[in-house]
């Protein structure tokens, strides 16, 4: 059973809102995830006014843990429709929850046509389309953006958000297999403005726009990150920090 909401559109035409798009397994997987993330997690969402309801729209996020799906998520109302590296589909019962919670199946190797489509097909229908463009999971600051992610962006005009997630690498560290009691903060940045989603789409320089989205999402994070992570302190710049690491 999924929630019904009806809108009209500029044309008079009746659509489905995306608040719509939800599955039995989506209600499932949130209504069980929901009490232990806000209470033993702390999460806490900042930003949520920014994302349009009524249009899909891809979240370019920062990836500490392996809970981010679900922290990114949980204070949400709509579903977001996640890129997961393919090899957890080959798990029975995992695969089937992924598959009826909207994730969408990506080679680590290559962002490949079959994945694209799917994605376009989510984003036209209202979904947000999540995806994580470190490619692997860091702790603290967000790492640098690999340029993947471009293949999806200049393939629609929809909106694209720059998200924070801060502290989800303290709860569930590296190596760890349960979650510790913390404090978990996700933000959801105002959309690219016309020219920045122009740069995003005629741009020639793939590496310098992934490092503007990585700006975009460091600065996300440093705008709390004092507050949840006491012992970090921000570089001068982001370069500086890619300097330091060896980027």
């Amino acid at each position: 059973m999924t929630e019904q909401v009806e809108l009209k559109s500029d044309s008079g035409n009746t659509q489905s809102s995306p608040r719509s798009k939800r599955s039995v397994m989506w209600f499932i997987v949130h209504a069980a995830v929901y009490l232990p993330l806000r209470l033993w997690c702390r999460t806490h969402a900042i930003g949520r006014e920014n994302l349009n309801p009524d249009r899909g729209g891809i979240l370019l996020i920062n990836h500490q843990s392996f809970f981010d799906p679900l922290f990114v998520t949980v204070r949400l109302t709509r579903a977001v429709s996640f890129l997961a590296r393919d090899t957890l589909f080959k798990i029975p019962f995992l695969s089937f929850i992924l598959r009826t919670t909207f994730v969408i199946p990506i080679s680590r190797t290559a962002f490949r046509g079959g994945s694209i489509r799917t994605a376009i097909d989510r984003l036209n229908a209202g979904y947000l389309v999540g995806i994580f463009p470190e490619g692997t999971r860091s702790a603290g600051a967000p790492e640098r953006f690999r340029p993947g992610f471009l293949s999806l962006a200049r393939r629609t005009d929809l909106p694209i958000y720059p998200v924070a997630i801060v502290g989800a690498d303290r709860v569930l560290p590296k190596g760890s297999w349960f979650a510790r009691p913390g404090r978990v903060t996700v933000i959801y940045g105002e959309q690219l403005t016309p020219k920045e989603r122009e740069q995003v789409l005629e741009g020639k320089d793939d590496r310098a726009i992934a490092a503007m989205m990585h700006e975009k999402v460091s600065a996300l994070y440093w705008s709390v990150a004092g507050d949840v992570t006491q012992d970090q302190t921000p570089p001068e710049s982001t370069t500086e920090a890619q300097e330091q690491t060896g980027g």
